[in-house]
């Protein structure tokens, strides 16, 4: 059996330097995102953008960096994106200190429950809020006292799941989470759409 190579775990540090900082959140773009991700995104006008995986043609990353700056972690599709990283902590700061951590995966649950070593990573890290992507299903959740975040996916429509994405709004109060739909560009909640 070979043996599985070492996972790549990078850092990265985002300034606030504003009252607050926009993330916004994409994953599951499977080389195709959707005609008005890119619009939807710069209406957004995030500072920041955070690609949970499973990318594709890792050009998906470069049409996002003409809208902010992005980090990205591999998904389980891209083998062929040797450079990226597995693993992403991510410090956002302002002059006083960390505001908050957060660890970018692309797998890191069992249905609602985080996986066992990447709770373990969350704590290690000191993050209390773990983003990732895979099931395609938006969802923001609670697990070992540490808030999960899966911005669901911008990529091709699969069964009967919304195309959306994330949205991490951080200022020295609070964070708030939340996902927009791609389609209409309202905030997206679970629930019945109507037919």
């Amino acid at each position: 059996m070979p043996k599985r190579p070492a996972q790549i775990h990078h850092r990265v540090r985002l300034e606030m330097k504003r009252p607050s900082l926009r993330i916004a959140v994409v994953a599951d773009t499977h080389s195709r995102p959707h005609p008005e991700s890119t619009r939807r995104l710069r209406e957004l006008s995030p500072d920041h953008i955070l690609h949970a995986g499973d990318i594709g043609d890792l050009e998906v990353l470069d049409g996002l960096a003409e809208v902010a700056p992005v980090t990205a972690v591999r998904g389980n599709i891209d083998t062929h994106a040797a450079a990226l990283p597995d693993v992403v902590t991510v410090s956002v700061e302002d002059e006083v200190g960390v505001l908050i951590d957060l660890v970018l995966l692309h797998i890191a649950v069992y249905g609602p429950k985080l996986r066992a070593e990447v709770g373990r990573l969350a704590r290690k890290e000191d993050a209390s809020l773990v983003v990732c992507g895979h099931s395609h299903v938006p969802f923001i959740g609670r697990d070992r006292d540490i808030t999960v975040f899966n911005p669901g996916s911008i990529g091709p429509k699969r069964f009967q799941l919304p195309i959306v994405f994330g949205v991490i709004d951080i200022d020295r109060t609070r964070v708030d989470i939340r996902h927009l739909s791609v389609e209409t560009g309202e905030r997206w909640r679970p629930g019945i759409s109507p037919s």
